[in-house]
């Protein structure tokens, strides 16, 4: 921003040697200003030049390299992240029980949805085995599989289902959701607004924005008889809008990934 205008003189205490009964320095004075300092004119003099050059640009330092393991409650690394979902996608079961697990997309296998560090056992010590909890839905049951896998020895630890848990939506699930949503009927009105916005035909999910999360039935007055599976089936809602401009108002479709359908609500 170009500032126009007289100089005026700011005097700003600089950290380092000076004594705090040191007058302050000067950094700048206007043209035919005057200055005065305690100790006569060559002191104000001193004052008014400032010492030294002016400070460089900022830079920002490097972020460290990323090893291929932490250390203690280091986050997981990429490598690790990596291991631990493979390592718990290989636990003992029967081949047909593998190949009926099916993920958002309908495809073969569960649908990952997050990877975390787990905590210590009870009574472990600092520095102890890293272990990960891995956790999946499979839309071939509707169940929440989580698994505990040790990173040192290669193991699941632990491993459950439930059903009826539904934790929050992976993008790879709403992703899933706005596909179905633009090859549904319902999705033409999306594809209207998006026209109107932007004078370009919607054919892929890349052109939107889009976030979302988990359809809860017990926080709605009105739930739809086709939701009504909702919670024991995986359902999520979306807010979308066009890449770096309007808002497309998606909110009042619902769309159950388990019975791959879409809903209008409200």
């Amino acid at each position: 921003m170009a500032v126009t205008g007289t100089a005026v003189a700011v005097a700003v205490t600089l950290p380092g040697s000076a004594g705090a009964d040191e007058a302050p320095r000067v950094a700048s004075a206007a043209p035919g200003s005057t200055t005065s300092g305690t100790s006569g004119t060559a002191g104000a003099t001193d004052a008014a030049r400032g010492d030294g050059p002016a400070p460089g640009p900022a830079t920002l330092a490097s972020a460290p390299p990323e090893g291929a393991k932490g250390v203690g409650t280091d986050p997981l690394t990429d490598d690790e992240l990596e291991r631990a979902e493979a390592l718990a996608l290989t636990p003992p079961a029967a081949a047909a029980q593998r190949d009926a697990r099916r993920n958002a997309e309908g495809g073969r296998g569960p649908q990952h949805l997050a990877t975390e560090l787990a905590d210590p056992a009870p009574g472990e010590r600092s520095g102890g085995p890293r272990r990960a909890v891995v956790r999946f839905y499979d839309y071939g049951r509707d169940e929440l599989l989580t698994r505990t896998v040790n990173l040192d020895t290669g193991k699941v630890e632990r491993s459950g289902a439930q059903r009826g848990v539904q934790p929050s939506a992976h993008p790879e699930e709403l992703r899933a959701a706005l596909r179905l949503i633009l090859d549904s009927p319902l999705g033409k009105g999306v594809k209207e607004d998006y026209e109107d916005a932007t004078g370009k035909e919607l054919t892929s999910t890349d052109q939107l924005w889009f976030n979302g999360d988990v359809y809860r039935t017990y926080r709605e007055e009105n739930v739809p008889p086709q939701l009504a599976k909702c919670g024991e089936h995986r359902c999520v809602r979306l807010v979308t809008k066009v890449l770096n401009g309007a808002w497309i108002d998606t909110r009042g479709l619902v769309v159950d990934l388990s019975a791959r359908t879409v809903t209008r609500v409200g």
